[in-house]
């Protein structure tokens, strides 16, 4: 009861319950108690709280694994897993599944008529891999599934290297550390590896789908959905998209995670069901407790991140969690209610304001859409296929890169979507896709096809190199590639930590690193040269006009000045539509209603006042009902919404 008499105080109206209950609710393998649950649930509907129902199924009782042990996962090592920690049961496990969706079935029936549940949260974070002989017997229906015979099998994991060809399928194992792994981003055979992160992935996603059919299976029309985190590599989060009604996803910067990197998360969340406002699931309202540096949030900065999700597409924002835990490893985890227990905190009173005035803005943002014009492709078969593969680079990383070109958008203000491989392009003036390492069947297609019909299309070193089995294009790099870019990769170039290559544009230097491509012209034309090392005057970033569009092709890693005086003009020529360079950290996004109203949103995200941009003088603050006047400081952490 003083938790809902501090809820209502907090402006909350939401509440996610019985995530990690299972324990609870089954004390024994014949006996299920739901006294405490039906309290709660209880209290929350007399209260008029919407409820998101979680189904427990992310920790294991203990009686489970101590009664049967094949529900834990076995690790890369070999190891099996004991009872402990949380998400550790394997996913192929017919016992897990077994009780699993007894679970579901019971909670259903017991909550099906209560209308305050407006969303069933299944499981939590889905995560981690395993290498159990459960896992391996479904590894091999998975294989045969995908490739019907062993000879298709061979062809594409190329088993001829090492003598590693398959007669039989009961001689293929795990990709673990006894095998062919070298570590979790090492293989000796990337094409297997990779086939057994996709097998993981819809693994863990057929666990997600059997509890949503049991949901469905009573209630029709409930609203399914789990919990995301970010760019997180081992599922494929535009695969499982397509079976949750609602994108939900947890945010937890660390003190020095940048702030457009959490920015694009918040664009990949929203990409992932096509612009649909999405929920924030979980922030902590103070700080963390898992990171190596749990910094509190300063005064306003719960706030402006808020803000940020919401500008980006979220139409709720939740905590985790509402009352501090008073043991295990989250004790000093956030939460809305501290261990002294009364709402006099500084974080209660600043959740509070956050609640009181979303309450005041009532409908005005729910349900718009934010708007792009340009997108950046994202593809979990490229984040794995190039993380695994042996050369050229140890610190070529995925998401730097994808990051890399975030920002030269982030930095304009320029609204950005993420889209897949499989995605319709036509939407939009430009597409940007660096490091496209893995071009799989049609896409080549596709990309020209846009291109052709006057898109814009951009792609970077290491692109064009690789089939979706990790198998060379042969024919020169970028493979299917060089007829939409007009030009062959002859080689690549590692460039070693602390060192540089130089190159010129508009008679102006500038440095490169990482990788640099020796390319050949078939067609395009140069707009950068090296000025250094033994392909000094080669090109370094290409255009090739195709049909009526036109491929750019950047061979090095570049730095920011460099791609923002590279996109300058494309971006001006193709009028996307930005809010300009502002201070630093000064955000500035737009969602559109269905009335067609612009919604803009102004974050400062620092502590200190900032110039406002000029852009927006005389407009009006409905946070405030102010205008904004000429001389008007941006003060830190504050947020200013327009609507247009």
């Amino acid at each position: 009861q003083e938790d809902m008499r501090m809820f209502k105080l907090a402006d909350l109206n939401t509440a996610t319950i019985n995530v990690f209950s299972w324990a609870r609710l089954q004390p024994s393998e014949e006996i299920y108690d739901f006294e405490q649950m039906d309290r709660i649930v209880d209290m929350l509907t007399k209260q008029g709280y919407d409820i998101v129902m979680g189904t427990s199924t992310a920790a294991l009782p203990a009686w489970l694994c101590h009664r049967y042990p094949e529900v834990t996962r076995t690790s890369l090592e070999g190891i099996k897993n004991r009872f402990g920690h949380r998400h550790n049961h394997c996913p192929n496990s017919p016992v897990f599944k077994h009780y699993a969706s007894e679970l579901v079935e019971k909670t259903v029936e017991r909550y099906k008529d209560n209308e305050n549940i407006t969303v069933w949260h299944i499981s939590n974070e889905y995560s981690g891999i395993c290498f159990c002989d459960n896992c391996e017997r479904a590894f091999r229906v998975w294989l045969k599934k995908k490739y019907k015979t062993l000879d298709k099998l061979n062809k594409a994991w190329n088993t001829d290297f090492w003598g590693h060809t398959f007669y039989s399928w009961e001689e293929i194992v795990v990709p673990d550390a006894r095998g062919d792994a070298i570590g979790y981003d090492d293989s000796a055979f990337a094409g297997i590896s990779i086939d057994y992160n996709r097998f993981n992935s819809d693994a863990l996603l057929d666990n997600y789908i059997m509890e949503r059919d049991i949901i469905k299976a009573t209630l029709p029309d409930a609203v399914c959905t789990t919990n995301f985190m970010g760019k997180y590599k081992q599922l494929d989060y535009f695969k499982w998209a397509k079976e949750l009604d609602i994108i939900s996803w947890d945010s937890y910067p660390s003190y020095n995670t940048p702030i457009s990197e959490s920015s694009s998360n918040n664009a990949l969340m929203r990409s992932l069901k096509q612009g649909q406002p999405f929920m924030l699931m979980e922030q902590t309202p103070s700080q963390q407790n898992w990171q190596p540096y749990n910094s509190l949030k300063k005064p306003g900065q719960m706030r402006a991140q808020s803000y940020q999700i919401i500008a980006h597409g979220a139409d709720t924002i939740q905590y985790f969690q509402l009352r501090r835990s008073i043991g295990g490893c989250e004790k000093f985890h956030g939460a809305l209610i501290d261990h002294v227990g009364n709402e006099h905190t500084r974080v209660f009173k600043e959740v509070a304001a956050l609640g009181s005035e979303l309450d005041k803005l009532g409908d005005t943002i729910l349900g718009s859409r934010v708007k792009s014009q340009v997108a950046i492709v994202y593809d979990w078969d490229n984040y794995w296929a190039l993380e695994y593969t042996s050369g050229p680079h140890k610190d070529l990383k995925y998401n730097s890169q994808i990051q890399k070109y975030y920002d030269v958008f982030y930095e304009r203000n320029i609204n950005v979507d993420f889209i897949s491989v499989e995605d319709d392009m036509s939407q939009y003036d430009l597409v940007v896709a660096p490091v496209l390492y893995m071009v799989k069947e049609g896409h080549a297609e596709r990309i020209e096809s846009y291109v052709e019909y006057g898109g814009v299309f951009l792609t970077s070193f290491m692109s064009g190199i690789v089939d979706q089995s990790d198998n060379v294009h042969l024919g020169g790099y970028p493979g299917p590639l060089k007829d939409v870019l007009g030009i062959w990769v002859e080689e690549f170039d590692a460039i070693a930590p602390g060192m540089s290559n130089s190159v010129e544009m508009n008679s102006k230097a500038y440095t490169c690193d990482l990788i640099c491509d020796i390319i050949h012209l078939r067609g395009a034309k140069s707009l950068a040269e090296y000025t250094s090392d033994f392909y000094t005057g080669t090109p370094v970033v290409t255009k090739n006009t195709y049909g009526k569009g036109e491929a750019f092709y950047v061979g090095s890693s570049l730095t920011p000045d460099f791609l923002d005086a590279l996109l300058d003009e494309t971006i001006e020529r193709l009028e996307i539509e930005s809010y300009g360079t502002t201070s630093h950290n000064l955000e500035v996004i737009s969602r559109v209603n269905d009335k067609g109203q612009e919604i803009i949103f102004l974050i400062n995200h620092e502590s200190f006042d900032q110039t406002m941009s000029d852009l927006f003088v005389g407009e009006t603050d409905v946070l405030t009902g102010n205008k904004i006047s000429e001389t008007e400081l941006f003060k830190g952490f504050d947020v200013k919404i327009i609507v247009r």
